[in-house]
């Protein structure tokens, strides 16, 4: 459908930032109970009429990718312990325009199913491991489960899968003495390893009065030598990416906090409830799930897709980025 009265049909924000990436939660639920994620106690979880369908999330995606979304990644909580995910991702990757689809998990269940995920046409995947030390894996996370997740990340570089990256949440009194470790795997793997800023998003167990920042770790990596810059490619994310020397994989670094990128934030959020975000990090949503039930045409509009964009409200976020 095309979009009368718009000037410009692309997902062009007020900022003039093309946003061209579109993250999807296919559910709210989640196999690990993460220190830095969850509260102790348990969560209400969505009903299952309140979670978008597989056929509801491709209708929405089809609106997108007629605006310019050309990168999809499914996320959850953590999405393979959805039924039919599996179809749903090559469903995904057979969408004539989209350049890329990826995958986030925490891992669990990734060793069980890397020939599934491949074979539905993920070529990249991100897995979540704070730890490489079991038992401190399973204070973080809840569960005794680094030994699945590790045989996870091997099954992913068996299958072919490339990128595989490693997300490691930098938690002060938790895992600052492992950083050095996680950076030098990728001396011996080809791992892309992401050290990501703790950002104190609602009642989370984890709190910290001093929390690592970008330059708090990478001073802390310096005994592994000087890290190369490596040039940005047009599908990276918001990393700053190294390269220790004649390593095969790389070091990066996502500093939400101390170093903003929404200059050059390029995505939209769909929740698993239908409700389209243009910042993670936004409280303004766009409902489209009601609408869609409804039948209603505007549902299928891509003006609900430009609304999300001209109400963002992260003025005080973007001035100091722009610095």
């Amino acid at each position: 459908m095309d979009a009368p009265g718009l000037p410009d049909p692309r997902l062009i924000d007020r900022f003039q930032r093309h946003l061209n990436y579109l993250r999807i939660s296919i559910t709210d639920r989640c196999n690990l109970s993460c220190i830095y994620c969850m509260p102790r106690e348990l969560v209400p979880k969505l009903h299952h009429a309140d979670i978008l369908s597989y056929e509801e999330i491709m209708r929405i995606v089809e609106v997108g990718r007629r605006l310019g979304i050309t990168k999809l990644r499914v996320t959850g909580g953590e999405p393979l312990v959805r039924k039919g995910v599996y179809a749903f991702l090559a469903d995904l990757t057979r969408l004539d325009g989209i350049r890329d689809v990826s995958l986030t998990t925490n891992g669990m269940l990734l060793a069980a199913n890397v020939d599934r995920i491949a074979g539905a046409g993920i070529r990249r995947v991100n897995v979540s491991l704070d730890s490489l030390r079991p038992d401190r894996f399973a204070r973080i996370t809840g569960h005794d489960g680094f030994d699945d997740v590790w045989r996870g990340l091997m099954g992913a570089l068996e299958a072919g899968l490339s990128p595989v990256k490693i997300n490691v949440v930098a938690l002060a009194g938790v895992n600052e003495d492992e950083l050095v470790d996680m950076a030098a795997l990728t001396r011996r793997y080809p791992f892309h390893v992401r050290f990501i800023e703790h950002m104190p998003i609602g009642q989370a167990a984890y709190r910290s009065a001093h929390p690592l920042r970008i330059p708090d770790i990478r001073r802390r990596l310096a005994p592994l030598g000087p890290l190369e810059a490596v040039d940005r490619k047009a599908q990276d994310g918001p990393a700053e990416c190294f390269r220790l020397s004649g390593a095969p994989g790389t070091v990066g670094f996502i500093g939400a906090l101390s170093s903003h990128f929404c200059a050059r934030c390029n995505r939209l959020r769909l929740t698993a409830s239908g409700q389209l975000r243009p910042c993670l990090l936004s409280s303004y949503e766009i409902d489209l799930r009601k609408p869609l039930r409804e039948g209603a045409e505007r549902a299928r509009s891509p003006r609900c897709w430009h609304r999300a964009l001209t109400r963002n409200r992260l003025d005080i976020t973007w001035t100091s980025a722009t610095r």
